[in-house]
């Protein structure tokens, strides 16, 4: 099979699972007890990818280590200053706005912040597609664990935003096809990066480090500070015990996928 139609795939295979996993949790309230186990895993499955996979490879690639770390560093800020301007609205926990919305019965905004969270989500979807495509050009093991890395942090994100567009007025059908918009935007991403990549290599090592800056800040930034929410010694003994199964599934895909 082609390197195209693997970045095709895993970000055809991304957007309908996260679509699907987005409009399940939203209509079955039983299923979001689940939901903190899930970004649990998704913190250890993004920070075992960076750490394990992404940033290894892209200092092989690199000729100048200091400015990838500070392509790295720069990401971080960028990211923050999006996620400041409202560009990018996360939200992965428990006791999020957004799920407190979508458990409200009244007081919509009329669109807004349905409109909002679309067009951020569809932007950050195409940014993915692009990583998607960096890292299988690359090498082959890289663009699967990295393409699983960003499978496991859309999923909770993707519910986040289904509730934010039930609450912003949409019936529960619109609000689904635009979920499905901003989902499959990573294929344009993926397939643009695909074509564009393969002439600018030496782009490469620097959206490795975008990349790794990227799932780095969702992680830290936005997923574990919901985490601490419930301090319960037995709740935080399944938060790491799921962070560390997390960092032990990139670890053993990394080893089932290095070549001999």
């Amino acid at each position: 099979m082609s390197i195209l139609l693997w970045i095709v795939g895993f970000s055809f295979a991304g957007g309908a699972l996260s679509m699907l996993c987005a409009a399940l949790f939203a209509f079955n309230a039983r299923l979001q007890r689940y939901l903190g186990a899930m970004v649990s895993y998704a913190i250890g499955a993004m920070l075992g990818a960076v750490f394990l996979d992404i940033l290894p490879e892209a200092i092989r690639l690199t000729h100048n280590v200091t400015w990838l770390s500070g392509t790295v560093l720069s990401g971080i800020l960028l990211f923050f200053i999006l996620e400041k301007l409202v560009l990018w609205r996360h939200c992965h926990h428990e006791h999020c706005e957004a799920h407190e919305l979508l458990a409200t019965e009244h007081g919509h905004d009329h669109g807004r912040s349905g409109l909002m969270i679309t067009v951020g989500d569809t932007f950050h979807n195409f940014v993915d597609g692009i990583i998607i495509a960096a890292a299988f050009l690359t090498d082959m093991h890289l663009g699967i664990v990295t393409s699983l890395a960003i499978i496991a942090h859309e999923i909770p994100q993707e519910v986040g935003d289904f509730a934010i567009l039930l609450h912003s007025g949409y019936p529960k059908k619109r609000a689904l096809q635009l979920n499905m918009i901003s989902s499959f935007a990573s294929i344009a991403g993926g397939v643009l990066g695909y074509f564009v990549l393969q002439t600018m290599q030496s782009w490469v090592p620097s959206l490795l480090a975008l990349a790794a800056a990227s799932l780095i800040y969702v992680a830290v930034a936005d997923l574990i500070p919901g985490l601490h929410k419930r301090a319960q010694l037995r709740d935080t003994a399944q938060q790491v015990g799921l962070i560390v199964l997390g960092v032990a599934t990139v670890g053993l895909l990394c080893l089932l996928l290095a070549e001999p």
